[in-house]
């Protein structure tokens, strides 16, 4: 009897979302948070992340990141929403070298990125990168998906009852879920926000080659990665081949815009 009530609303649910379109790939997404509400969430989140991390204070570093930024959220500006506070900060970590966006357009760099990215046209790759989850939606597209997955599994546990193969066949979906759909869904996002975030790089003047040269230099300073379909990101192998796949369009992009010179960081 529960599942008859369960799945009845699952599927009512998933058929009466409306589907977003991403930006410059125009895959349907599912987005079932609004806006607004994934916004007042990432900036909380950033608030926190901020209040427990040491930002940096050189003044000419934070002037050139800032910068960099507002080019590529410029380039962004036909797949900006209101929502969208846009807020890039600096944060004073030598041994890290990654950057991250949230929902509603907050941002920080990692000054351990600096030195592998070495001048400002691979920053504006990675930076452009994370305009691009923001833009896409990515962070509603998980809740989304994490709702669906967290239903299901709702649905199955009812539906199961008390079969004694409950728990085993219960542990196999959990299973199949994390790398058969949540593990790709991630891969596909990174994926999509280096596919737009090269298109953004290049309307913005920095040369879309260096992408390519930054994750090859991001090869060479990590250690041993894991099988592909146990992480959550792209093999630096792979996001290589699916940038080089995807330069003929970005070089187009890039010749006809104000071409901004790859200055050392």
């Amino acid at each position: 009897m529960r599942q008859a009530i369960v799945l009845p609303i699952l599927a009512a649910l998933v058929v009466t979302t409306a589907c977003a379109k991403a930006p410059v790939t125009n895959r349907n997404a599912l987005n079932l948070v609004p806006d607004g509400q994934m916004a007042s969430l990432g900036s909380d989140a950033f608030k926190e992340t901020l209040a427990q991390s040491k930002i940096s204070t050189d003044a000419n570093l934070n002037a050139r990141i800032e910068r960099i930024g507002a080019r590529l959220v410029q380039a962004a500006e036909e797949h900006d929403a209101p929502e969208n506070k846009w807020q890039l900060v600096v944060l004073d970590e030598p041994q890290t070298a990654n950057a991250f966006a949230l929902p509603g357009g907050k941002m920080a760099v990692y000054t351990g990125l600096l030195s592998v990215a070495g001048n400002e046209a691979a920053l504006a790759a990675v930076i452009g990168h994370e305009v691009a989850h923001v833009t896409a939606r990515h962070g509603n597209e998980r809740v989304s998906q994490a709702v669906i997955v967290e239903l299901g599994m709702t649905a199955a546990a009812l539906t199961l009852g008390d079969s004694q193969y409950r728990g085993v066949l219960l542990g196999a979906l959990g299973l199949g879920l994390q790398f058969g759909a949540l593990m790709p869904f991630s891969r596909l996002h990174e994926s999509e926000a280096d596919e737009i975030g090269l298109i953004y790089a290049a309307r913005a003047g920095y040369d879309p080659r260096e992408a390519v040269g930054l994750w090859e230099r991001m090869g060479k300073a990590g250690g041993a990665e894991p099988p592909e379909f146990m992480s959550t990101h792209p093999n630096h192998s792979t996001r290589i081949e699916d940038l080089n796949e995807q330069m003929e369009r970005a070089m187009a992009i890039w010749e006809k815009s104000e071409q901004q010179p790859s200055t050392k960081l």
